[in-house]
Order: C-alpha cells, then structure tokens, then sequence
C-alpha cells in the first residue's frame, strides 16, 4: 500500500517545513569558539587526533545489503540525510514511503524530530506489506494503535551496529530485544507483527540530525 508520487511530494514538502527549523536550532546549539577550550583538553584532543593518524579509517555511510535504497547524492543521500531529523529523513527514502505515511496518520513528525539521540527501526514498505492486504489498512485506521506501534520502534540512544544486539528501552516504554552479532542482527520472528519470519536490518547505521536509522524488513509488535 504505497503512496502514490503525487502525495510522498505532499509528503516530503510538509516534513520538510518541519525541520528547518530545528536543523537551524542544532546548528545554533553546536557552535562554540575553540577558546573556550581549555588548555590540557586541547592538548589530549591533538595527542588523541596524532595517535590515531595511523588507525585505519571507521567505516562510513550505511552498511546492509539493502543500501541500493540510498542514493549517492540529494535528498536520500547519507550527506543529506545527516544534517536532515529523522522523519524528514525517512521521507525521503522511497522505499519508507509506508511508513511516512503512518508517522504523519499518526502525528508523530514532532514527537519524533524533537527527541534527540534515538536509534529508529525503520519499516520498509516490504515490511509493511508483509503484514497482509487487510492488515495494514486496519492498523492505519487505528491511530492509538498505529502510535504504539510506530513509537515501539524508536529506541534510546544513538546506536551503533555493535550496541544494537540486546534490550532496549522504546519511546512506547517498553523494550525490544535484538539477538544475533552486530553484522547480522535479528529481532525474533514471535516479536514481529506478521510472526513468520525475524526482523532483519535491510540496511543500518543511517545517521540524521537526531537519530540512527536501521531499516529492517519486518513490522516490530509492542509488547501487549
């Protein structure tokens, strides 16, 4: 149940104009002038830069087999994408269209743009399908259930792909657990929506302005 182009326009022009103003607060707040740093910290800052001249670069940009899905440069690019909140970010992606969809039914852009340092399992619009034809029309036309949901997959903290595996406290307040090693994570299938297959990540470790996005392909069930 995708949307069609005309409304992801609609879409992606009403998220916008709901970030600008907070990319220009984070911007504000980031500033600070270098002399106000003081002297020891500078100095372990440029022994630390000189030690790790030699390191091997930390991998950059998404990683997943699914990463096709972002593009090398624009709005979906993971330049973009990082200065971008994360429901404008989400808009993006063609592939999320489902679930921008449902954060916007749900009215949710604020509540999700506004909290900082989250890690957002995003559901692809595979995801959303995989839920049945009669399913997600019915969970769309339940709000309060759609909300718990949607927030059930925003959990605290910026994750990275080595923190991701374990429990984790959700914006819904209650937890998801993620199983497996950090190149292959899961979330069990009993924990899931549909409940025939696990949550796979499709593509992960997509930095935004307030948030890390890790696309996987199964609609997650908040707990009952």
């Amino acid at each position: 149940m995708k949307a069609p182009r005309s409304s992801r326009a609609t879409v992606v022009s009403r998220l916008a104009g709901a970030v600008t103003a907070l990319v220009l607060l984070a911007g504000s707040a980031g500033c600070t002038s270098g002399d106000d740093v003081p002297a020891p910290a500078a100095a372990a800052v440029s022994s630390a830069a000189q030690g790790s001249a030699s390191a091997a670069p930390a991998p950059t940009g998404p990683v997943g087999p699914g990463c096709a899905m972002f593009s090398a440069d624009g709005p979906g690019s993971p330049a973009a994408l990082a200065t971008t909140p994360v429901a404008g970010a989400v808009g993006s992606i063609p592939q999320l269209s489902t679930l921008t969809s449902a954060v916007l039914t749900a009215n949710l852009v604020d509540a999700v743009n506004s909290r900082q340092d989250v890690t957002v399992l995003a559901p692809s619009d595979a995801a959303f399908d995989a839920l049945g034809v009669d399913a997600l029309p019915a969970l769309l036309a339940d709000v309060p259930r759609l909300t718990t949901v949607l927030t059930h997959h925003v959990l605290a903290g910026r994750l990275s792909a080595d923190q991701l595996p374990g429990e984790h406290r959700t914006l819904n307040g209650d937890t998801v657990t993620v199983s497996g090693p950090a190149d292959a994570p899961t979330v069990a299938a009993d924990l899931t929506l549909a409940g025939s297959a696990p949550a796979t990540v499709v593509c992960g470790g997509v930095p935004t302005a307030n948030a890390v996005v890790y696309v996987v392909d199964q609609v997650l069930a908040p707990a009952p």
